[in-house]
């Protein structure tokens, strides 16, 4: 018989969700202020109505992207965490005071993507 069960979730103590929400909140924001100085750049090379669908189709995506990358359930936001690592927009001393098997989690997980 297959065992169908998940694998036990790891235990986010009180100080670490105060911790992961201030890193992904930070995250967030950094990302978003980078999507919005694209758009600043865009939108001053706007001359044609070619280039005013680029920006929606820009948005569209980044709007995608993100909606699909900053998942707070802490059933996979050591994924998370470490897609933002290898992607740049966090790093481990945005992190202190996480667990060492939840850094090391996200630190694999960085170093999967990296293709290391």
């Amino acid at each position: 018989m297959i065992d169908t069960k998940r694998p036990a979730e790891m235990i986010w103590s009180k100080p670490e969700k105060e911790i992961a929400r201030h890193a992904y909140r930070a995250a967030y924001e950094r990302e978003c202020a980078a999507i919005v100085e694209n758009i600043r750049k865009m939108v001053a090379g706007i001359n044609a109505p070619d280039d005013m669908w680029q920006l929606h189709d820009y948005l569209t995506k980044m709007r995608k992207e993100t909606d699909e990358k900053y998942d707070y359930r802490y059933s996979v936001l050591l994924w998370v965490f470490g897609r933002l690592m290898f992607e740049g927009w966090i790093k481990e001393e945005d992190l202190p005071g996480l667990s060492e098997d939840k850094l090391q989690q996200i630190r694999l997980t960085a170093k999967f993507m990296a293709g290391i």
